[in-house]
């Protein structure tokens, strides 16, 4: 595990996609989440997953999903692609900087 002394968490950009039927790219991280907030903004399911083949969760309509002291699950770099009707899906989430 990550020594953490002297480090301090900031907001990361916010990784938002208009969902259009199609499997796309939500957007990466760029660096491992301390918390992070899946939210379904829209008025149908999304399926989110790591890639573009494998759902590993379906959103209804309007929830969300809160993983607090989630440091270390989700590596830099990994991809959330959503797939959905319509709606905005968000991935919002803060980080550890040394």
């Amino acid at each position: 595990m990550t020594n953490y002394n002297n480090a301090y968490q900031l907001p990361a950009p916010e990784l938002l996609q208009t969902m259009t039927g199609s499997r796309l790219l939500i957007g990466t991280l760029i660096a491992p989440p301390v918390k992070i907030i899946f939210d379904n903004q829209g008025s149908v399911p999304v399926k989110i997953g790591t890639d573009v083949v494998t759902t590993w969760k379906t959103f209804p309509a309007g929830e969300a999903l809160v993983l607090d002291n989630a440091l270390e699950a989700f590596p830099e770099g990994t991809r959330f692609y959503g797939d959905g009707a319509s709606g905005d899906f968000s991935i919002a989430y803060t980080y550890i900087k040394q």
